[in-house]
């Protein structure tokens, strides 16, 4: 039985902290950025994961001892590689569903390259777990030919539909199941997101314009491993296709999707100045961990401030500790590395109430 009353009341407490993150300080994130593997089966163009051949990640049961002494998350981003090539993804999960009471969303993206079979069932089995908000993120990069070669392996744009029906019917099921097309924009894909749209939409009837999330390519030392690598589409480029995907996205009053319209405008605005529009809340609301036990204030910036396994678990010394007072210097004095992706930016926007200003132009 869905338990909507509690589910709303984690709703609630979500939005409440990340408004009070507007006027002050928060004493513990609510939200984890959290890289469970960089094991990956793609190739991609614009990064280099895929080259890593990571041992001594972290064990189920660390994660689960993390999750016990850090029971304060209401959103936990489980990313990688590729997250569901963990045989324990969904133990993964209940270790913090388990923990974190107040937890209310859990997103996590897949390449669809895993055995659909297997990344489907975990799926539901995660929302079997309670989880009052699961959104799946299927990266997509172009059409059929483009995908597959930005992706680096034949049939994965197939791959990727197939997931995207199967999902189509289980909300029919599951009202906690949410999900959505990402797509990265790169040197390799400019002037192709019109038609990657209309080509889901042609496989996926009922696709709207709404269901896909645009990024920016990136680079990272710590996440994308792709330091040196040329991969960003013109600026201009980014920018008209950007305002020609904004004018045609449906208006919908969902509270996602009103924080979506305000992430998308200032992506143009990111796409054309190279700067974030808004400050970081990283080491406020928000931290990044890798699947070593890492700690960094996000997935750009690679200023490592502690390791779980040295602190038995414990995020406390790691939040409270010195070399995480001279990042939030840092970032008080707006000298963090900028970026503008999802993982960072969403409680940016939220702990910015001016962001919204941006919906009534």
């Amino acid at each position: 039985m869905v338990d909507t009353l509690g589910n709303t009341k984690k709703f609630v407490g979500l939005g409440l902290t990340a408004l009070r993150s507007n006027v002050s300080r928060l004493d513990k994130p609510y939200k984890l950025n959290f890289a469970t593997t960089y094991w990956c089966q793609s190739r991609c163009l614009t990064c280099n994961i895929w080259q890593m051949k990571p041992k001594n990640e972290l064990r189920i049961d660390e994660i689960n001892e993390f999750a016990k002494k850090n029971d304060h998350f209401r959103w936990i981003g489980i990313t990688g590689g590729e997250p569901f090539m963990r045989s324990d993804v969904v133990d993964i999960a209940d270790a913090f569903m388990k923990s974190s009471k107040d937890l209310y969303l859990v997103t996590i993206p897949t390449n669809s390259l895993s055995d659909q079979k297997m990344v489907i069932s975990k799926i539901e089995k995660m929302l079997q777990l309670g989880i009052p908000k699961l959104s799946i993120t299927l990266s997509l990069d172009g059409s059929r030919e483009l995908h597959d070669r930005i992706r680096g392996v034949p049939g994965n744009f197939d791959r990727v539909m197939g997931v995207a029906r199967t999902l189509r019917e289980m909300q029919r099921q599951y009202s906690n199941l949410f999900f959505i097309f990402g797509y990265t924009m790169s040197r390799y894909n400019h002037g192709a997101l019109g038609h990657t749209c209309r080509s889901v939409m042609h496989e996926v009837p009922g696709t709207k314009y709404s269901d896909f999330h645009i990024n920016l390519s990136h680079n990272s030392s710590i996440y994308y491993n792709n330091i040196g690598m040329e991969i960003a589409a013109d600026r201009m480029i980014n920018s008209a296709e950007l305002e020609g995907f904004l004018n045609k996205r449906e208006r919908e009053m969902s509270v996602i999707q009103l924080i979506e319209t305000v992430f998308l405008k200032n992506l143009i605005n990111y796409a054309n100045t190279g700067k974030p529009p808004v400050k970081s809340r990283s080491l406020d609301a928000s931290l990044f961990m890798d699947s070593f036990g890492n700690v960094y204030p996000s997935i750009q910036w690679d200023r490592k401030i502690g390791n779980i396994r040295d602190t038995a678990y414990d995020l406390a010394p790691i939040w409270n500790g010195t070399q995480a007072e001279q990042a939030r210097r840092i970032i008080s004095e707006g000298n963090d590395p900028g970026s503008w992706t999802a993982c960072e930016a969403y409680q940016s926007i939220v702990g910015h109430l001016p962001s919204f200003a941006s919906l009534l132009s």
